[in-house]
């Protein structure tokens, strides 16, 4: 009778809130470990995110800390607020704490370690929208017009739609129209803060997917002049002068920046190629009088295809509506019915896209794609296990399965098991050296736990240590069994100018009482900007069953890296009042206790709010990205619209703050792309965003 009752008591303790046994973990280290003995998971969470460590830290108990640390209690998980227990140290004035926590979670400050988490929602917090909440949308909740939709509301004429024609141009066969790299570029005076940013976002997607390079100019004959005018359109290749290229009102999106860039690198329509006829049916009657010459397509002595097959998903290819007299009939079919969907619908570069502009420019590697390894071939792209470690990492062919165990894919991972030997052993997995360009990295990849609650992933930083070696060590970042035994999404900021490698430390917590272990797979390592925030949401396919129009699921608290709290509202069958089938988002700035330090209105700074595409190649991704500035200026109900949350919106109960009024997109992603790219990867959606100054993140070459 006596261990049943004890056994009540440590039930108790895994599920309390403050007030509850939950914080007798505060006060001893000997009851820790007895409560620990007894069963007691130190994973677990109140409702408001906190873990054992955060209250040890609330009360200034070094010893418990020391003892949580020592049970291999998660030292630096956040709460729902984005507090680590480090933070609550330092709010309660314990010095001692916070230096062990620093020691505890080196190099890391609370606004960089928020940027790690992924955070995780389920199908159970789905929210209704109230009518008067619904917020302030940015698109009229259907897809967005095309390029030449957006010109002919000019009242312009050009060539194809986009094209500034010159006579005897012939830029794919001349290679006298090529670019010397990096590229010279002027931002115009007509260019808006938010088209700035999204022009650096597809700088940055070129230097990603090719060995394409931008810079300022500094006295450049050949240059790319940027400015917003009527419309969305440019050259044909290097005029060896200055050439503008115009992203006007309503063609400030990421892919139609690309588009209009990659027609003054040499490129026209993926329609005007001299094979279309037998991909795609022009449809003369339907065209509007005047225009059939936008739809000529060009012999093989004018342009090449690049050995390259015909590409549905193409940037370069205009939609089914095209200069339609009807905006309900087809100006162009595909041979192929499925892709009449698809076609003029590109968020991003596509595969073949991005192939064409390799072979045109010789382009032998990415420019920022450091390292990338899907582990499909067992040489596991040069990693190397360490000697010196208990065990070895295995390269192991896995099954991955949905809620109703159906086989959703296989694939290759590289996983080490927990369930033998001894607590504390380790298997140590490294990367080859690599050298950098950037001084800013972002390592991204997937991982999970199906061993022991006690099981650990460490990752660290190996560098030169200034004697040619590569063994000056940084930890980066520890991950702890959640409990899910899912496949999560780890994403790690770091900095590092000297070559490096960058390493996995498997930790065995509990081989007793593992039944699995520790597995990661699709590692990518950029010298790009890590997204500030992540939001994983888990089984988003029940979710889009489960769910009606206006229903929406709210995010964790997120942080930008000034301090600036916000919230995301995210419907996966739009808001109420839309028609169709696709997934909407929202904005929000939130209430905080940093609000007494900040610039308010918090105006100037960018949006960026992307769905990612779960493509093992980072190469090949076409996420779906939208992006708006916050205007100082602008006002709700007489006050400044990004104004404080407590002074412009209105206390949520759900999170137990003020946030603000919502604005964002009724329209972002249609629900057949989720399900024909891999938007959704084993049920899983993956959200990111960034609120922060917009900064030029210079060239690489």
């Amino acid at each position: 009778m006596e261990e049943e009752d004890n056994q009540q008591g440590v039930d108790g303790l895994n599920y309390s809130d403050k007030g509850t046994p939950l914080v007798a973990l505060k006060s001893h280290s000997k009851i820790v470990k007895l409560l620990v003995e007894r069963g007691a998971r130190l994973i677990l969470r109140t409702e408001a995110g906190w873990t054992p460590v955060h209250f040890a830290a609330e009360s200034g108990q070094l010893g418990v800390l020391r003892t949580l640390h020592s049970l291999h209690a998660p030292m630096d998980a956040p709460d729902l607020y984005g507090d680590v227990p480090r933070r609550i140290a330092e709010i309660y004035g314990h010095k001692a704490c916070v230096k062990f926590l620093e020691i505890m979670m080196p190099n890391r400050n609370v606004s960089s370690f928020r940027s790690i988490c992924s955070f995780i929602i389920f199908s159970s917090q789905i929210r209704r929208t109230a009518e008067h909440e619904e917020g302030h949308f940015l698109d009229e909740g259907k897809p967005r017009q095309g390029i030449p939709e957006i010109n002919a509301a000019t009242g312009k004429k050009f060539f194809e739609g986009d094209i500034i024609m010159l006579l005897d141009r012939n830029a794919l066969r001349n290679d006298a129209y090529r670019w010397k790299l990096p590229i010279p570029y002027k931002m115009g005076a007509s260019i808006g803060l938010n088209t700035k940013g999204v022009i650096f976002q597809a700088f940055e997607m070129f230097r990603l997917k090719s060995c394409i390079d931008f810079k300022p100019y500094e006295g450049e004959k050949s240059y790319l002049q940027f400015e917003k005018l009527d419309g969305c359109w440019s050259y044909v290749g290097n005029l060896q002068t200055g050439q503008v290229v115009s992203i006007g009102s309503r063609c400030e999106y990421k892919d139609i920046v690309e588009h209009e860039v990659l027609h003054a690198l040499g490129f026209y329509h993926e329609q005007s190629r001299t094979d279309r006829d037998d991909y795609v049916k022009i449809w003369w009657n339907q065209i509007i009088d005047g225009q059939a010459y936008n739809f000529n397509k060009y012999n093989d002595s004018f342009i090449s295809d690049l050995y390259t097959p015909y590409d549905y998903e193409s940037v370069m290819h205009y939609g089914p509506y095209s200069f339609s007299k009807n905006n309900s009939i087809p100006s162009i079919t595909t041979k192929i019915p499925e892709f009449n969907n698809v076609i003029g619908q590109s968020q991003d570069m596509s595969k073949i896209d991005v192939e064409r502009l390799n072979r045109m420019y010789h382009c032998a590697s990415s420019l920022t794609l450091l390292d990338q390894c899907l582990f499909e071939s067992i040489n596991i792209c040069g990693m190397v296990q360490n000697g010196r470690d208990d065990a070895d990492w295995k390269h192991t062919l896995t099954t991955s399965r949905d809620n109703n165990n159906n086989c959703l894919e296989k694939d290759y991972v590289m996983s080490f098991d927990t369930t033998k030997g001894l607590s504390g052993e380790t298997a140590i997995l490294e990367s080859r050296i690599l050298y950098p360009r950037r001084n800013e990295k972002c390592l991204q990849f997937y991982y999970k736990f199906d061993g022991s609650p006690k099981d650990e992933l460490i990752v660290w930083l190996k560098t030169d240590d200034g004697t040619g070696n590569v063994r000056k060590s940084m930890k980066l970042t520890s991950i702890h069994h959640d409990g899910e035994k899912q496949w999560n999404f780890a994403n790690i900021p770091f900095n590092s100018r000297t070559k490096f490698r960058y390493v996995f430390h498997g930790l065995k917590g509990d081989p007793q009482n593992s039944k699995g272990g520790i597995h990661i797979d699709d590692i990518t390592l950029t010298e790009m900007q890590c997204p500030t925030s992540v939001w994983q949401i888990r089984n988003f396919t029940s979710i889009l069953k489960s769910s009606s129009k206006g229903d929406y699921l709210s995010s964790p608290i997120f942080y930008n890296s000034e301090g600036y709290c916000f919230v995301l509202s995210l419907y996966p069958r739009g808001p109420a009042k839309s028609n169709g089938d696709y997934v909407g988002m929202m904005f929000s700035l939130c209430s905080s206790q940093n609000d007494g330090a900040l610039e308010w209105p918090a105006g100037n700074r960018q949006v960026t709010l992307t769905i990612v595409d779960q493509d093992p190649d980072i190469t090949q991704r076409m996420s779906a990205s939208r992006s708006f500035v916050t205007d100082p200026n602008q006002r709700y109900n007489g006050k400044p619209f990004w104004d404080k949350a407590d002074i412009t919106g209105a206390a949520d109960p759900f999170y137990n703050i003020h946030v603000g009024q919502r604005w964002g997109w009724r329209y972002i992603l249609p629900h057949s792309e989720l399900r024909r790219r891999n938007f959704l990867k084993n049920g899983n959606l993956i959200i990111l965003a960034n609120f922060e100054i917009i900064h030029d993140p210079g060239s690489v070459l």
